[in-house]
């Protein structure tokens, strides 16, 4: 019974955890503000992790399983690789609106930060991307099999031009609090992927 208290305690903390971090940064968050989050002492943290980096790195983790949940959601049901890069371009949108993780988008987020001052975190935003990435050329190898993407399209210059799309909006409307940078992201979005991909238009 204490085991599986501890394991709801630690999952808590993780989980308050992860929303300050990415609100307000994950060098820029204190213990002390994690204690007023959980309502818990410091000691009451320390006895799940051993440091701040340890928990820091456990909160990242938690983002990214949302953030992967989230795209779950979105393609579930979706056929085809035009309505399935769209429906991860959405994504993108949402966190602009702020409609899913406080704070918006955890890769972003942790990228900025994620310097040689904390390589490991700096690994795992690296590993998390290239997830993201390969997703979509994956997607995209897919349409050329099935036939409905023009052979010779590449597959990861689609992926980089999609993000950094994406979160270069995601990023402009964040600092300007101005959704237009991510509606004409959108807007492009459709156009690329018909030009380069030779999709039919979604209207």
């Amino acid at each position: 019974m204490s085991t599986r208290k501890g394991e709801q305690t630690k999952a808590l903390i993780v989980q308050k955890a992860s929303k300050l971090f990415n609100s307000q940064g994950y060098m820029a968050s204190s213990i002390s503000g994690i204690m007023h989050e959980t309502g818990l002492k410091k000691g009451g943290i320390y006895n799940h992790f051993e440091s701040k980096e340890e928990l820091m790195l456990s909160a990242f983790s938690y983002s990214i399983e949302m953030m992967s949940h989230s795209f779950s959601e979105a393609l579930a049901g979706k056929k085809g690789c035009m309505e399935r890069l769209l429906a991860i371009a959405s994504i993108f949108e949402r966190h602009a609106k702020n409609e899913l993780l406080p704070g918006g988008c955890p890769l972003l987020n942790a990228a900025i930060e994620a310097d040689d001052a904390d390589p490991v975190l700096r690994e795992k935003v690296c590993a998390a991307m290239r997830e993201l990435l390969e997703l979509i050329a994956r997607y995209v190898r897919m349409g050329i099999e099935m036939g409905e993407v023009r052979e010779g399209a590449d597959p990861e210059f689609v992926a980089t031009i999609m993000i950094s799309t994406l979160e270069g909006a995601l990023m402009l409307s964040k600092l300007y609090g101005n959704q237009v940078h991510m509606e004409r992201a959108m807007q492009h979005m459709q156009s690329f992927l018909t030009a380069e991909l030779g999709l039919p238009s979604q209207e």
